[in-house]
């Protein structure tokens, strides 16, 4: 009446002979699933770090976005602190027209990009404007958020 235990003799076993070993018709895809997975939380956590930029809060206005050229633009920021970037790079007032002369005349175009905090007094733009235009770039972009006011009664 008990639960007795049946061994089978050889029957599913498999037999390998010495040097020969069977071939394997799977590829394991695991290590390369986990492979995939952490570069792609490296490219989401390096992606934020490479726009280059130091952060203002910039004007919003209805205007479209310029098309981009050839030539990485060159960029002047003045920050909420009353400092002025050049580039990513902090640049004295007094220093600011000798090192765009010195760019100027190493570029191809003068277009120039003025970045500016929306909190910070028009005087203050327009000067820096004139600081751009005496070191030679005529071509003056200001810079802004887009979804601002169209004057029209609507908002964009």
């Amino acid at each position: 009446m008990g639960a007795g235990v049946v061994q089978r003799k050889g029957g599913n076993r498999r037999r390998r002979s010495r040097g020969h070993s069977a071939a394997m018709s799977e590829i394991n895809v695991t290590p390369f699933v986990d492979v995939m997975l952490v570069l792609l939380i490296i490219f989401m956590v390096a992606a934020p770090l490479l726009t280059v930029g130091v952060p203002v809060e910039l004007p919003k206005t209805a205007a479209e976005a310029l098309p981009t050229e050839q030539e990485e633009p060159l960029t002047v920021t003045l920050t909420v602190d009353g400092l002025i970037m050049l580039q990513t790079t902090e640049t004295p007032e007094d220093q600011l027209v000798p090192k765009l002369r010195a760019i100027a005349a190493e570029r191809e175009n003068d277009k120039i990009f003025l970045r500016a905090d929306g909190a910070i007094q028009y005087e203050r733009v327009i000067q820096v404007m004139g600081a751009l235009n005496a070191a030679g770039f005529r071509n003056i972009g200001l810079v802004t958020d887009t979804g601002g006011p169209t004057l029209d009664g609507q908002d964009g």
